[in-house]
């Protein structure tokens, strides 16, 4: 496969096009992010690399961490997690209080914001220092040890996280919440700044391309039902109220954030980082779908 070529076509077409979507100005830090960047990685189970755009500039992945804090927690507790998460689509916001009241505090999957702040609460209650554990496992996936947090941006969540705040109250009060709340989520939103390129982003998804050893190291990251789990709520979360839009017109597992990064992965064949800050209305990277769906039309890969 091709896949310089085919990039190289499809990033050249979709620079072309008129400017559409707006960054996630709700979050002041991200605001302040050129709006045109664009970078595209490809990381292949062989370690082949195919690049081009700005993929080698550093961006906040927010929700996509929720993908690597799950991953801890369901190696760590087991099927137990499903006990105070669900795994249904959200059909709603990312940060819908309706849905989580009807629910009675349990959160309908771990990718929408009340499921990742339920992640948070049990790593903080079976990690001493649960944001050092975190680092250190995306810095050994990504080969990176310089991987961190960005405290601008905890900040600047922390200023307009009003939602957020309502969320991790109303599980508090069905007892979904079993820690400290301001412990919870200042853990929520340091986990959110984190700051990767395209092409540290592909490589640490690697692993759930291989049911969760990493080709690379062949070093065992998760078992391959767990990580065959984690794919399946991808498939159908991975893009809060826009993930059937996804599944049809790209099919591939991935996971979305509000920074303008995508993430997705095709079994046995490669990790793929797109990121394009200009968002459409549910939050997604407009140009980063309109890639993804354009990569695997080309290269007619896909799951389906």
């Amino acid at each position: 496969m091709d896949y310089n070529n085919i990039i190289f076509k499809i990033y050249n077409n979709l620079d072309k096009l008129k400017k559409e979507g707006e960054v996630a100005s709700y979050i002041p830090e991200l605001a302040k992010v050129d709006p045109n960047k664009f970078g595209v990685h490809i990381t292949t189970t062989d370690n082949q690399h195919f690049s081009i755009g700005d993929s080698n500039e550093k961006f906040s992945i927010q929700s996509i961490a929720k993908v690597l804090a799950l991953t801890i927690a369901y190696d760590k507790i087991g099927e137990k997690i499903w006990k105070r998460l669900g795994v249904e689509p959200s059909g709603t916001a990312f940060n819908s209080l309706v849905q989580l009241e009807l629910d009675k505090g349990i959160p309908r999957n771990p990718l929408i914001n009340a499921g990742a702040i339920v992640i948070c609460d049990i790593l903080i209650s079976h990690f001493k220092d649960p944001k050092i554990e975190f680092l250190n496992f995306i810095r050994a996936l990504s080969g990176n040890p310089l991987i961190d947090f960005c405290s601008r941006i905890v900040e600047s969540e922390k200023q307009t996280g009003y939602k957020n705040v309502a969320l991790v109250n109303l599980m508090k009060s069905f007892n979904n919440i079993k820690n400290d709340i301001d412990v919870v989520m200042d853990f929520y939103y340091n986990l959110c700044s984190i700051e990767m390129t395209c092409k540290e982003l592909s490589r640490t998804f690697l692993f759930l391309t291989t049911d969760g050893i990493d080709p690379i190291t062949n070093k065992k990251i998760i078992s391959e039902s767990k990580s065959k789990r984690i794919n399946a709520i991808m498939q159908l979360c991975g893009f809060y109220d826009e993930a059937g839009e996804f599944a049809f017109k790209v099919g591939l597992p991935g996971k979305s954030g509000v920074g303008g990064g995508i993430v997705a992965i095709h079994p046995n064949q490669y990790s793929i980082a797109v990121w394009s800050p200009r968002l459409n209305k549910k939050g997604n990277s407009k140009k980063g779908m309109k890639f993804l769906e354009q990569f695997t039309t080309k290269t007619q890969l896909s799951i389906f």
